[in-house]
């Protein structure tokens, strides 16, 4: 992988760090620090130096000797998107949904105590805050984070609120912690999450979980509506059946996705004839 510069410019270092990224797939979500060596082709000690420094930045995250991307690798390119599979999935399932319920749908995933916007279909709205593929919201403040927060252990739901956001919102009462233990609970357990202008005021919002084959919680959507508009009676009777639905089938297909064989193609050596 790395060392195939030729340019007086190429720098090999942003390469070898590329081609960590790169070595992450649907096939190998988590590695250990040998095992993504081995799949960068680059010695240990050097394979180290940069998942720490990708981690720093990050773009990586490490627990119990694996590491694996986070969804800041979004702001880079698809490497992320590609690993997991899920988003051109969605993206069909979301237009419906928003053409049947006519409101704003989106879909993120955790990352410390932000949750960040991975997909959007969005209708013309009058709202107080900005959201687009890459936006950072406080998970506690919305109901994606809900939802996201409840699929954690304790020890992981400690972590990820240990974590400072990253939002950029001006600073903000945090709700009692037993009492957000209480309500992630019962988010837990009914599988949806309301948020009633915590965000920002008219903005009400649900949301559901996104499973992936395994049947692990990896990302939230929800419908979002202005609360001047839409009751939270008709967001939760009218608006959330359908979300459920829609959520259900898409991680029916991405499971399918997940279940398919991925055969990697080797490409022709440099220099080799190619036959028709």
């Amino acid at each position: 992988m790395a060392g195939r510069g030729t340019g007086p410019d190429f720098v090999e270092a942003l390469a070898r760090g590329l081609d960590v990224i790169a070595a992450f797939g649907a096939d190998r979500p988590t590695m250990s620090l040998t095992e993504v060596a081995a799949a960068a082709g680059l010695a240990r000690p050097t394979a180290r130096r940069l998942l720490l420094t990708l981690e720093e930045l990050g773009l990586v995250r490490s627990a119990g000797g694996v590491f694996h991307l986070t969804p800041r690798v979004l702001g880079l390119g698809t490497a992320y998107v590609s690993a997991l599979g899920l988003w051109d999935i969605a993206r069909p399932h979301l237009e419906s949904l928003v053409a049947q319920t006519g409101e704003s749908s989106s879909m993120a995933q955790l990352d410390g105590s932000d949750i960040v916007y991975v997909a959007r279909v969005a209708v013309p709205r009058i709202i107080t805050l900005r959201v687009e593929i890459g936006t950072r919201f406080p998970a506690v403040r919305t109901s994606q984070g809900k939802v996201l927060l409840a699929a954690l252990s304790t020890d992981e739901l400690e972590a990820a609120l240990a974590q400072p956001s990253r939002a950029g919102l001006p600073p903000a009462p945090q709700p009692d912690a037993d009492q957000l233990r209480d309500e992630l609970v019962k988010v837990r357990a009914r599988g949806w999450a309301l948020a009633d202008e915590e965000l920002a005021p008219g903005i009400r919002s649900v949301a559901v979980p996104v499973r992936d084959g395994n049947g692990t919680v990896r990302a939230a959507m929800n419908v979002t509506v202005h609360a001047a508009e839409t009751s939270t009676e008709v967001l939760v009777q009218e608006h959330l059946p359908r979300l459920l639905h829609t959520a259900a089938d898409i991680s029916v297909e991405w499971a399918l996705w997940q279940s398919r064989p991925h055969v990697e193609v080797p490409r022709p050596a440099a220099g080799s004839a190619v036959s028709a």
